[in-house]
């Protein structure tokens, strides 16, 4: 977390669902590079079959990551130093650089018990669609649904 005052309000709980969001340092698109953006979704998937978490999207922007799962061990900030630490280390040693790859910090919601996890996952996988970066939802390669995309609803957009 990259503010004190962030902390203040946040915990998180074993079991609960988040969307997160995670930025680039200076919002440098490393991840147009197919290799690069390949390396982070792997560490998601790792994650996940190490126990830590259970994925249900996730989509590989860019210059960010939006990721729907739920903590299953652990906790939240722990989580995301570990992905952060992970990906950063894979793709630093790809560019063959060192210094940040993350900015400081996350944006998390946890959902609520009436939030609708598919509607979720369909916001997710929309944003290379409202991005110009794909014509449609499932034509992104670095997207990933537990849902098959004919059951997911439409996407709505972000609520103001």
């Amino acid at each position: 977390m990259s503010s004190p005052r962030l902390h203040h309000g946040r915990h998180s709980s074993v079991g609960n669902i988040y969307a997160l969001t995670s930025v680039v340092h200076s919002r440098v698109p490393h991840f147009r590079q197919p290799c690069l953006a390949q390396h982070v979704a792997q560490v998601m998937q790792a994650l996940a079959q190490e126990q830590m978490v259970r994925n249900f999207a996730w989509v590989v922007m860019p210059d960010h990551v939006h990721w729907l799962m739920q903590l299953r061990h652990g906790s939240l900030g722990g989580c995301m130093q570990r992905f952060k630490s992970r990906s950063s280390l894979l793709v630093n040693r790809q560019l063959n650089r060192s210094g940040p790859l993350w900015q400081a910090g996350y944006f998390d919601h946890t959902l609520r018990n009436d939030e609708d996890l598919r509607h979720q996952a369909a916001y997710i996988l929309a944003n290379p669609v409202r991005a110009g970066l794909a014509h449609a939802i499932g034509h992104y390669p670095f997207a990933w649904c537990r849902w098959p995309i004919d059951d997911l609803p439409p996407a709505t957009p972000r609520p103001p």
